[in-house]
């Protein structure tokens, strides 16, 4: 859930009131939001920096609010204070007219742009004007939907540019980074795009955005009829076309590898600044390689249909269409009543793409009929609710292996590949694992197949620590399978180790016949030990556990060699079972 900060004065004067915080809290609870914090920048940069940081800072009170991810239309000072004030009904939801294009605006996509960034939509908005304020409100609001909406600059880079110090029209193509110079924003020199890359890799906030491109043989880049380069998406923009608090006229373009995102982000701005010019948007031709071309921004007001029954049914009140239609109003879709057919006509604004299916017209009735108010009554079904066998089954082994004198331990879900294959002794491509396609660090590349490594990584987090050690988990690991809906499925198993000075198989083996015992399964007549070679255990002291002609798991000392790929000095023995065979 996006947090933005806004200045407690400002955020007053726009909404023509002044709060105290809990009166304030309280009116961010009736609109669905919550105030997580009030707080100063120079207490934020304090707590994030330490106490030097605070030097010189401002002490204007801050307040940071939590808003809903896909409430886009909320992530700014100027969408925050509307949505407000119409829900206040000191205000009207805002209409957004589109003027007429002008061919010289438009943009023009080159077959190349395929490569690399596919899809571009454009729009202007002419007669703006900046404060200081809104000038940061601006940049602000393109940071938190680079970082919510466009992943990061993944799926959408937004730039904004300066009209007035550039000629269309416009061409988006993607070019060699030694053809591409220019110079960056807020840079003294031209550089060529393989400098910047460069210049960038130790950047604390662009060095992130690198990776999307650097691997490619093109960098997209945007550049005016004079070749005046206005971006190289999604790392920089030039500093020719830089916005200022005296710009007049701004072109916006956002590129995009979905086009669908695009226009959602691209409205978004467009709807959060419009009043600023009289709520007058421009639109852009955007030409693809085909020489085809579409309008943007799009700015569609779209109709849907509910009924009033089921309105009041899913929310359980019993309120008039025309009382379901104004409270929908509050929420900046206008609404009209059809009594004759019980109907409910909403028209969707631009700005709230978040409403995509009925449910979301219920959710907004629901919050501006206030949660409070809704009626409390008896369920009108009764059911009886208890834990699946697989739980209750889980939970009277974790209490006997605790009376048996094992620690329990809860280990990460996730882990490296090396965890689960190279350190067991096992080739990776023989392990049944559910690999993760973009893992962020790694520690965590893959869902573990066994609950050994994770025991084995605390003991070693734990050497200092008195022994004998005795641990035991009991958890899901995930297996591949291909005949789950989901090509994996989980596993529920036991795991202990004991780790000594002697290697202690007699202590696991006792815990795994308590195990059995309990189980109602004894050993010799419903389970027994098969010998067995497992590259992750000594030779000659392995064995598989047998439950009549299955194999459920594996007991033994642990090898040398899996010992100190984990670090560990002192000898172990461990053994693992699958629950699921006892249910």
């Amino acid at each position: 859930m996006p947090t933005i900060s806004v200045k407690r004065d400002s955020l007053f004067a726009a909404l023509g009131k002044t709060y105290t915080d809990d009166e304030f809290q309280d009116l961010c609870f009736e609109f669905g939001l919550e105030l997580d914090e009030v707080t100063t920048e120079k207490q934020m940069l304090m707590k994030e920096q330490g106490d030097q940081a605070g030097a010189g800072v401002s002490e204007e009170i801050l307040y940071r609010i939590d808003i809903p991810a896909n409430r886009y239309d909320l992530l700014c000072l100027e969408g925050l204070v509307n949505g407000l004030l119409v829900f206040q009904k000191k205000k009207e939801s805002p209409q957004y007219h589109l003027t007429k294009y002008e061919d010289c605006h438009s943009l023009h996509l080159t077959p190349s742009t395929a490569q690399i960034r596919p899809y571009a939509v454009a729009a202007v908005l002419k007669g703006i004007h900046f404060t200081k304020a809104s000038y940061d409100s601006f940049i602000d609001l393109q940071d938190k939907l680079h970082q919510n909406i466009c992943r990061k600059r993944t799926l959408v880079a937004i730039g904004t540019h300066d009209l007035d110090t550039i000629q269309g029209p416009f061409v988006y193509d993607a070019l060699p980074p030694a053809d591409i110079k220019f110079k960056a924003l807020n840079q003294q020199k031209e550089m060529t795009a393989s400098e910047l890359m460069e210049l960038y890799s130790s950047h604390a906030q662009l060095k992130q955005y690198l990776p999307i491109i650097r691997d490619s043989p093109v960098y997209p880049v945007i550049k005016d009829k004079n070749g005046v380069v206005l971006s190289m998406p999604p790392i920089i923009n030039g500093d020719h076309s830089k916005i200022t608090l005296n710009t007049k006229n701004v072109f916006i373009e956002c590129t995009a590898t979905d086009l669908t995102k695009a226009k959602v982000v691209l409205d978004t701005i467009v709807c959060m600044f419009a009043p600023y010019c009289k709520f007058q948007v421009q639109q852009c031709k955007v030409y693809a390689p085909d020489g085809t071309y579409e309008l943007y921004p799009k700015m569609e007001t779209r109709e849907e249909t509910i009924s009033v029954d089921k309105a009041n049914n899913y929310i359980g009140i019993s309120e008039s269409g025309d009382t379901l239609a104004a409270l929908l109003s509050r929420m900046c879709l206008r609404t009209t009543h059809e009594p004759e057919r019980g109907l409910l006509r909403v028209r969707v604004p631009p700005a709230r793409h978040d409403v995509i299916h009925a449910c979301d017209l219920y959710e907004d009735i629901a919050i501006a009929y206030g949660y409070n108010n809704i009626p409390r009554r008896a369920l009108r079904v009764s059911t009886a609710g208890g834990q699946t066998a697989l739980n209750k089954l889980t939970e009277q082994l974790r209490q006997e292996c605790a009376h048996a004198g094992y620690t329990e331990a809860l280990t990460f879900t996730l882990c490296s590949r090396e965890d689960i294959s190279t350190k067991l002794g096992i080739p990776i491509e023989q392990a049944p694992a559910v690999h993760i396609s973009n893992p962020k660090t790694l520690e965590f590349q893959v869902v573990r197949t066994q609950l050994l490594p994770g025991l084995l990584k605390t003991l070693a987090a734990n050497k200092k620590m008195p022994l004998p050690l005795k641990l035991f988990e009991i958890s899901d690991v995930v297996l591949q399978d291909a005949e789950a809906e989901t090509g994996a499925r989980n596993e529920r198993r036991l795991c202990a180790v004991h780790c000594g000075k002697s290697a202690g198989f007699q202590f696991v083996h006792g815990l795994l016949d308590r195990a059995m015992l309990l189980l109602r399964v004894p050993h010799g007549e419903g389970y027994r030990l098969r010998p067995t070679e497992d590259p992750a255990y000594f030779p000659g002291r392995c064995a598989e556990v047998v439950l009549q002609s299955t194999v459920i798991g594996r007991i033994g000392v642990l090898h040398p060699s899996v010992l100190a790929a984990f670090d560990l000095t002192n000898p172990c023995s461990a053994v693992e079972i699958n629950l699921e065979p006892f249910l």
